[in-house]
């Protein structure tokens, strides 16, 4: 900017989980990742396998899922490992925003995946064919307890982590999946009802959409640049100009996240006569974060009032 900008001690455009995490933060979260990937991906070849033996849709949807997890985690640890790198002059901001592509890209495939399962659920409702229930049952089995280690994993590390909550909702659909396939089973061995299968099959499906959806819905936000949850642009610039000594007026207030964890907020303000550009600066930015609890904000001076600033405040 010109003259009048003002980052304000303390701030890095290197890719930092936030102001204060620490490193060991992301590690936690890119281990968990990849402890998921490897427990995710080492038993869908027997899920598969058991899945076209037994004949049970609700295995092949789930072993589906864990192909689909299996690809999701892996670009989520990569996202995390991509992270690392250092900003330079053609990415000021580092790598960061990668992860929130990864969630959205994971997110969206979770749709692809019940779109295919209400597909198959519909052709075997309407053409039923014969399900292995005692095989489909000990599948189902193994496949909860992988499930449940994985889902377990990313709990203990998700946050606010937008890349590992995608990650985890991947694991939940596989969780359920396993749940509904034992349900299923054990059905078809007292009953002999193998409609069961796709119906429950149908069940997951819409349990996992809603948090599907909203995982899309908010790094789809992110990536459009739109304003950090409870940054409220109208409000800010109101009580910037009644409430900070020297105001006069606060415009141009706009607000956007590099991820999750790093919102950012830049405005301009015009000061009152006799007003110390570089003191309001500070009450500005000390007031933005209060309210928003945005830690990085830029200050700008408007044109007419360069002349007033200070060296101090040049950027």
């Amino acid at each position: 900017m010109g003259a009048g900008h003002d980052h304000g001690d303390g701030h890095s455009h290197g890719p930092t989980l936030s102001k204060d995490a620490p490193k060991d933060e992301r590690r936690s979260k890119e281990r968990a990742i990849a402890i998921a990937a490897i427990l995710t991906g080492g038993f869908m070849g027997a899920e598969v396998v058991g899945g076209l033996i037994s004949g049970s849709l609700a295995l092949l949807a789930d072993a589906g899922h864990m192909l689909t997890d299996f690809a999701s985690l892996i670009l989520a640890w990569l996202a995390f490992r991509l992270a690392r790198r250092p900003a330079d002059w053609k990415r000021t901001y580092g790598f960061d925003r990668f992860s929130v592509l990864a969630a959205f890209v994971n997110g969206l495939s979770l749709f692809a995946i019940a779109i295919w399962i209400l597909i198959e659920a519909v052709q075997r409702l309407r053409d039923p064919s014969e399900v292995l229930g005692g095989l489909m049952l000990w599948v189902a089995v193994g496949g909860l307890v992988v499930n449940i280690l994985a889902f377990w994993v990313l709990s203990r590390a998700e946050g606010d982590n937008l890349n590992v909550r995608a990650a985890a909702l991947h694991v939940m659909g596989d969780l359920l999946g396993s749940v509904a396939a034992i349900i299923a089973s054990l059905v078809i061995i007292w009953t002999g009802w193998t409609p069961i299968d796709p119906i429950l099959s149908v069940v997951v499906v819409t349990l996992i959409l809603r948090s599907a959806w909203a995982v899309v819905r908010e790094s789809g936000h992110i990536l459009l640049e739109g304003a950090p949850r409870g940054f409220d642009a109208r409000a800010i610039s109101s009580d910037l100009e009644a409430s900070v000594l020297g105001v006069e007026r606060a415009h141009h207030v706009h607000a956007w996240s590099i991820t999750q964890e790093r919102p950012m907020a830049t405005l301009e303000i015009d000061l009152e006569a006799g007003a110390d550009a570089h003191v309001v600066k500070r009450a500005v930015k000390a007031r933005v974060q209060e309210l928003s609890g945005v830690d990085h904000v830029t200050v700008e001076i408007s044109d007419r009032d360069q002349a007033e600033d200070t060296p101090e405040s040049r950027h």
